[in-house]
């Protein structure tokens, strides 16, 4: 796995904002749902990938001998977790894709796994 860098970071974001303009061009609806499905997949999109970085986060921060033992500090690990949570309640956005897939006819793939994994 090569090194996590800030700017590896940055560049999944500008993806992420190509794949907005993008989208906001009307591109045909299926075409869409297939650049959007890897996105929201039950097990490994985005909002339970973010959940698990901001717990992650959350876990570093806490854990590093460090980080002040402050009622502060405490209370932005618990936002952190709390953010993580309602992140996590967004898995559920892959029904959504489902019934999308359903009205446009759509036979983009819908198993679970990252695009490496299918």
């Amino acid at each position: 796995m090569p090194a996590l860098t800030p700017d590896t970071i940055r560049t999944a974001t500008e993806t992420l904002s190509l794949l907005t303009d993008y989208l906001r061009e009307s591109p045909d609806p299926e075409e869409a749902l297939a650049l959007v499905e890897p996105l929201l997949d039950e097990y490994t999109g985005l909002p339970v990938q973010l959940a698990d970085t901001l717990r992650a986060l959350a876990r570093a921060v806490q854990d590093h001998p460090d980080t002040p033992r402050t009622l502060e500090v405490s209370l932005l690990i618990a936002e952190l977790r709390t953010a993580a949570w309602e992140q996590g309640d967004q898995h559920t956005l892959h029904y959504v894709l489902d019934g999308l897939r359903g009205l446009y006819g759509s036979t983009v793939a819908s198993g679970p796994g990252c695009g490496r994994c299918r």
